[in-house]
């Protein structure tokens, strides 16, 4: 219950600091380090985790999971590293650590891909999500066309929003749209995280089937 709460707080502050030209800058600092506190804090729940990584067999699966809550972690450190180093609200004392001009475009491709890592995460956990329902097929393919329609629309705004040249350094800052309303850059961050759950979801039932099969 602890580990859910937990993870249902850090998709929320991940869609709130996805919608800047919403909270400002202060509220987005300040969001930042509740982030960074709860993602310690997942890091010590899954502390057995961690113990296990050199134990047992890795099967694609396992390879795949790993690999991505590596890189996950790794994005989240960078990220909160480079936006401490432009603080002037809630670390200001962290203020220059590193050079701003490395750190605001490494933050801005750090965060990007942090959010579809967050995406591509919170997907590989739906199916244990799900299991407890006991869907028939019938019912797991209407949940999954519909999952792909939402998806389609996530990615769709993800491409018109320009997120690819974020997450590849192509331009130095962020162009946003802050005459858009506010519960609109919500709900286009949640569809286009809901586009990488999607892809999430299917890549474990992919590499699953292929662990049976062997």
């Amino acid at each position: 219950m602890i580990k859910r709460v937990v993870d249902t707080a850090m998709t929320v502050l991940l869609l709130f600091l996805m919608a800047y030209q919403v909270t400002g800058e202060m509220a987005h600092e300040w969001i930042g380090v509740s982030m960074t506190i709860l993602v310690i804090v997942h890091q010590i729940l899954n502390r057995k985790w961690y113990g296990a990584l050199f134990k047992g067999k890795y099967n694609p699966y396992r390879i795949l999971t790993t690999v991505l809550s590596i890189l996950l972690v790794l994005c989240f450190a960078m990220t909160a590293f480079c936006g401490m180093s432009m603080s002037g609200y809630a670390v200001p004392f962290m203020y220059g650590l590193a050079p701003v001009s490395f750190v605001r475009r490494m933050h801005l491709s750090m965060s990007h891909w942090a959010f579809v890592l967050m995406g591509l995460h919170l997907g590989m956990h739906i199916p244990a999500m799900i299991a407890g329902l006991k869907l028939n097929d019938q019912q797991k393919q209407i949940l999954t066309c519909i999952f792909a329609c939402i998806g389609g629309i996530g990615l769709y705004l993800f491409l018109k929003n320009g997120m690819p040249n974020y997450l590849f350094f192509r331009v130095p800052f962020a162009f946003l749209d802050y005459e858009k309303a506010g519960w609109l850059v919500f709900l286009e961050n949640l569809l286009m995280l809901s586009f990488w759950a999607f892809i999430g979801t299917q890549a474990v039932q992919i590499f699953r089937n292929a662990v049976h099969k062997t």
